[in-house]
Formats: structure tokens, sequence, C-alpha cells
């Protein structure tokens, strides 16, 4: 098998967490001090992240969230607002240099190869799942998983959610949707057009059952040997320096940021 990349050991984190891990990958790697890597994790407690260019207050029902104690958290990608369930998801990201051969410089291409981890992953638990352009994953026609991708700083950084069971009251709620579209007609027509691996498979499933198939995918999809590793020093100090500095800040999740004050120096 081709070259050699780290596995990040599959962990549950606190979304601020969660995105200035992402960002400490990206910037050391940048500099040549990170190896690429596959990360896994969940979002403890749940939490709902916003696309980068997207207005919180539009988007988030911040008082439900705080009542159910859901984080809220602007992510470096775009997109729209995502919530992520810790009893419903699995969250993966790919860090890379821009120039790896393995990722095509076509942005709807890339998303392709890294995505067909996760058909990999899913096709050895027995749900045929394909590609939707121009970064969703469906299962018999209805989406399993959505991907976000940045490039910045020679990096690619592409993350994902993987659906292991929906609870779309909840997403309703902390999400802003107007009165008149939570009705029971409009919940049964999201769960039409959406899925998960419980759904499909009818039966209870594991977060450890779903982590290994998916290190299988993208093993196979991108050819490379996983090697189980952890945080180094460096990356674990900027991770802090990078939660507690910008991504629990109220300047970066309520003001739209700009592109002046995008990363971290």
């Amino acid at each position: 098998m081709g070259e050699a990349w780290r596995l990040l050991e599959f962990d549950a984190y606190d979304a601020y967490t969660n995105m200035a891990i992402d960002e400490a990958l990206l910037t050391l790697r940048s500099q040549g001090r990170s190896p690429n890597t596959l990360r896994f994790y969940r979002w403890k407690p749940s939490a709902v992240s916003i696309g980068y260019f997207q207005i919180l207050e539009q988007e988030v029902n911040a008082d439900s969230c705080r009542r159910r104690g859901v984080d809220i958290v602007r992510r470096m990608t775009g997109g729209g607002a995502v919530y992520h369930d810790y009893e419903g998801e699995i969250t993966y990201s790919i860090i890379v240099n821009h120039e790896n051969p393995k990722i095509p410089e076509d942005i709807l291409k890339s998303y392709e190869v890294m995505c067909r981890g996760i058909v990999l992953g899913l096709d050895r638990l027995g749900i045929k799942a394909e590609f939707k352009p121009i970064n969703d994953i469906v299962a018999d026609g209805r989406k399993i998983s959505g991907n976000a991708q940045t490039r910045r700083l020679g990096v690619v950084v592409q993350h994902g959610t993987v659906l292991v069971k929906t609870d779309v009251k909840t997403m309703f709620d902390v999400l802003k949707v107007s009165e008149e579209k939570v009705s029971d007609k409009m919940i049964r027509s999201v769960e039409e057009r959406v899925t998960s691996i419980e759904k499909e498979l009818s039966r209870d499933v594991g977060f450890d059952e779903v982590f290994e198939v998916l290190r299988y995918g993208f093993s196979k999809a991108l050819d490379v040997r996983l090697i189980r590793g952890t945080l180094d020093k460096a990356e674990s100090d900027l991770t802090v320096r990078l939660r507690d500095d910008k991504y629990r800040t109220k300047e970066w999740n309520f003001n739209r940021p700009t592109a002046t004050r995008d990363l971290h120096p």
C-alpha cells in the first residue's frame, strides 16, 4: 500500500476543541510540522456548527441551544448550519498538503475521491451508497453524509458527517426554522430525504463498528497506510490557543468573519 498517513484516535470533544484541532493541524501541516492526517470524532456535548459565511442569529435558535446544552461554533469551511448529535453521528477530517498527488486539483473531483472513503466504508456494512455532487453521499436516494472543504496555506481540509441515527425534531428546535415549517408534515419530509446507518440496516450500530469500517474505507480509497497516533505537543498547544482565543469567542461565532482575520498566524 502507498504512503503512511496519521490516524488520530477516535474521541469526543466539545465543538470549540474540534474546530481548533482542524485549524491547528492545517496551520502546522502548512509549515511541514504535522503529517497528513485523518481523524474521526464526535461532538460532546452535541453542537450546531455554522458555515464560515453565515450569520449566526439567522441560522441558529441560540435560546434552544442554551436550554439543551448544545454548543454553537463557526466552521472555517462554508456551507450551511449543521446539528451534530453526540448520539447520532461520526465526523471525520482530512488534513493533507495541497500538492499531494492523491488529491485532485479540481475541487469537485477531490470531493469525490475523498468521499469514496465513506462509500467504501458503508459498503463494508452492507449499505450501497454513492457520491452525489457537489458534496453529499446518498443511500437509496437519501442523504447520509454531508461534507465541506477549504484550501488555505497550501493545505486541503475536508470534513464531513456520517449519520448513524437521526433526531430531526431536535434539529428543527436548535436550527432556526420558521414556525409554519415546523410541522409533522415537514418533519416527515425531512425524514424521507435523510437517512442513517441504523435506518438502512434496521438495527442498532455501535460507533466503534462505524469507525472501523470508515477507517478501512478511507485507507482503501486513498491508498494509504493509516498509522494510529496522537496530537503532539505543538499541535496540542496550538489547539488550546485557537480554542480559547478564537473558537470560544463571541467575536468569531457571532460576527461574520472577513478574509483578513480568517486564520491564526
